[in-house]
């Protein structure tokens, strides 16, 4: 009995653990990278990664972005939003990633 009773207190020692050991809490905006925060690019160029955005949305955020004239939209293989757009009167390849970030290309 006594056996089973401190196997059972030094497993609830192990599991609860010391307070310090207990994750940070997570950081909030601006500062979370995979969160576009107040319409404004985390990044110059697009990061790679699960775009869940589907075409249609995409075609809006480019707009949104202040572009016009968006054709040619096509997810390609890095998960990035591409299409040909037009802004002040130039046309440009442009980018949508799964951060929201839109970009033209350099």
């Amino acid at each position: 009995m006594k056996k089973n009773l401190l196997l059972l207190l030094t497993a609830a020692a192990v599991l609860t653990g010391p307070v310090s050991a207990q994750n940070p809490p997570a950081t909030d905006r601006p500062n979370n990278n995979a969160v576009n925060s107040s319409g404004q690019n985390n990044s110059d160029k697009p990061v790679s990664g699960a775009n869940s955005f589907t075409e249609g949305q995409a075609k809006s955020r480019i707009e949104e972005a202040g572009y016009t004239n968006v054709t040619s939209v096509k997810k390609d293989d890095n998960g990035v939003w591409r299409a040909k757009a037009s802004k002040g009167g130039t046309s440009t390849d442009v980018s949508l990633d799964f951060q929201g970030n839109v970009n033209a290309s350099k």
